[in-house]
This record gives C-alpha cells, sequence and structure tokens, in this order.
C-alpha cells in the first residue's frame, strides 16, 4: 500500500485483510522522537491491523519532532505549551479523519497508541473525541485536564477502553501523575486496566507482551 499525502507525516504498515474496512492502530510517539521510533512495534502487533505511526508537527532540531513545546526555566520549572497542545489534538483528530476515508479504515474500531508526550495527547483526543475511537494504549503518560475540549464530560464515553501503563522509576512523567489516570476514567464510566512496571520512561519486555496481549484480547472481542 502507497503512503498517502495527507496533514501528518506518517509511516503505515497495511492491513493483511483485504476487500473490507480494516481495524487501524495510530501510534503518536514522544517528545524528540519521530514517527520511526514506535514503528519498531509493528511487525509484532496483529496481522489484522492497518498501522499508522505519525510525525508530529513540530519541529525539534536536530532531528526530532514534538507535538507541543516544553520549556525549562530555571525560576518556573518546566511547563507545557498547552494551546499548542491543543492544537495538535485536533490536528490529530482531523487526521484520523483523513486516514479512514484514504485508507478504508473501519471508523468504529481505531485504537490509539501513545508514547509520554504522545499519551498525554491520546488521552486528550479520546476524552474530548470519543466517537473518533476505541481503544486507546497509554503508555508513560499522564491525563492533563487542562488540554481536554471543553463540555468533554457531557460526552459519551462507555465504549472507550484503555490500557495504561507506566514505570515505577521513570524520571521524566512521575509515576505519581499516571496513577491519577484510573480515578478519572472510572468517574466517567470508563473501562480501563492499569499496570506499573519496575523500569523508567520507556517500554519494557514485559510491558508490551502485557499490551500485546490486551490488544488481542479487545481486537477479538470486536470481531
Amino acid at each position: 500500500m502507497q503512503t498517502k499525502s495527507l496533514s501528518l507525516e506518517h509511516l503505515i504498515r497495511p492491513s493483511a485483510i483485504s476487500g473490507e474496512k480494516v481495524p487501524a492502530l495510530i501510534m503518536f510517539h514522544g517528545y524528540g522522537s519521530n514517527e520511526k521510533d514506535l514503528f519498531s512495534f509493528a511487525p509484532e502487533l496483529p496481522e489484522e491491523l492497518c498501522v499508522i505511526s505519525v510525525r508530529a508537527p513540530h519541529v525539534l532540531p536536530p532531528y526530532g519532532y514534538a507535538w507541543y513545546a516544553i520549556h525549562f526555566d530555571a525560576e518556573d520549572g518546566k511547563w507545557s505549551d498547552d494551546e499548542q497542545a491543543r492544537t495538535s489534538r485536533d490536528k490529530m483528530a482531523a487526521f484520523i479523519d483523513e486516514a479512514v476515508t484514504a485508507y478504508q479504515l473501519d471508523e468504529k474500531n481505531i485504537t490509539l497508541l501513545g508514547f509520554s508526550q504522545g499519551t498525554i495527547l491520546s488521552y486528550a483526543l479520546a476524552l474530548s473525541y470519543p466517537e473518533k475511537v476505541k481503544n486507546i494504549i497509554a503508555l508513560s503518560g499522564y491525563i492533563n485536564e487542562s488540554i481536554l475540549k471543553e463540555g468533554y464530560e457531557e460526552k459519551n464515553h462507555s465504549h472507550l477502553d484503555f490500557y495504561c501503563s507506566h514505570g515505577t522509576a521513570d524520571q521524566v512523567i512521575p509515576i505519581a501523575w499516571a496513577r491519577k489516570a484510573p480515578e478519572f476514567l472510572e468517574k466517567l464510566h470508563i473501562n480501563y486496566m492499569f499496570e506499573e512496571f519496575p523500569v523508567g520512561h520507556g517500554v519494557a519486555p514485559q510491558n508490551f507482551h502485557s499490551l500485546h496481549q490486551w490488544l488481542s484480547k479487545h481486537l477479538e472481542k470486536q470481531r
């Protein structure tokens, strides 16, 4: 399958299914990375999935990209550009619509997989536009309520399923921030699985094995 020209640069691994709308997994990388990073998971993912790994829109020299700026200041500490994050959230939502049309995806069977900053945006996208996704794999990130779309609480989130994981030794995003997700999701009546692993800011083999099992199980349920 040839990669189409859409609003965000991306890599694609086609589904093994042909002749019908196919389920998709859309990947959003972390701060300073690029679309090639998470795409390394693609050969290990269920072959029925069309796997799309998206490049963030903001260039971060020399070779990386970001969904929004993170500033480091000696006096104010680290802070994020939430306005830029909200703009990226909406760009991601628009990209999903484009990809559904361009690659004949099943709009009722879209899975997001994010890492770090990509997870923060995946949370924001799914909670703000729940009608666009079904499953969310949230790795090493947290829910930033300030970048959720106004009125998100009034939407129906009951069909969503989240797999959330975090490293107990993460020095980039404290695990305390990630641990707030279960209570937040419960208030919205969202199904979830939350796991912790004795690692830093990354995806350990046992973490990948667990998310793979979770994903395969949920794909079977949706057949």
